[in-house]
């Protein structure tokens, strides 16, 4: 069995994504993450890419370029890299079918909330707010399969739970909350190849 080979998407600073090199770096999981590509020519995770010498393609829109279109275009590029997963780490662009029925049940997604809430952008500036009014006690985070252009919906591949502390200021929670990020899209990614490599030697 050769290492899996993962694509990433990131469209920021791309911490998620440097769990993912450090965890094929230190052998944590057994893939190596062939490709990182960014809709934000600017993202840092593209950085990232370069520094552990893989692959960094900034891969902005064009001009009038639909939605649809885009999405077929880096689906095409994407492809080039033959990806076992494709892994969404911080990518902030909903895909529409002309992606993913190319990559079925190979896409993943990272979200900071629980499955049900929150779905969409600033998920955990929205947790804190509803906590702050009372309405929650706690939030957290999940990886999900992204079959179709719902929005946080897919099936779901791991989750934890975090329960807000008093007097947390929003920039705490956070932080605790990329923690939790990091670990468990890994220890999900890790899982879903040991899944693989049971039902190949099966």
């Amino acid at each position: 069995m050769g290492l899996s080979r993962l694509v990433v998407l990131v469209s920021g600073n791309g911490t998620n994504l440097q769990a993912i090199l450090d965890a094929c770096a230190d052998g944590t999981l057994s893939a190596q993450v062939v490709a990182v590509f960014s809709n934000k020519p600017e993202a840092y995770g593209l950085e990232r890419a370069r520094r552990a010498g893989v692959p960094a393609i900034a891969f902005s829109t064009r001009e009038g370029e639909s939605r649809q279109e885009y999405d077929r275009r880096l689906a095409d590029s994407v492809a080039v890299y033959a990806p076992d997963y494709v892994i969404l780490a911080g990518w902030m662009r909903i895909l529409t079918t002309n992606f993913l029925l190319r990559f079925p049940n190979r896409v993943l997604n990272l979200h900071p909330a629980l499955p049900g809430a929150f779905p969409g952008t600033h998920a955990i500036e929205r947790a804190y707010a509803a906590w702050r009014r009372g309405e929650i006690d706690r939030s957290g985070v999940m990886v999900h399969l992204v079959p179709d252009e719902g929005v946080d919906t897919g099936p779901v591949l791991g989750v934890e739970e975090i329960l807000f502390q008093d007097g947390e200021l929003l920039e705490a929670f956070e932080a605790r909350l990329h923690e939790v990020e990091h670990r468990l899209l890994v220890k999900t990614i890790k899982n879903l190849l040991n899944t693989k490599v049971h039902e190949v030697s099966s």
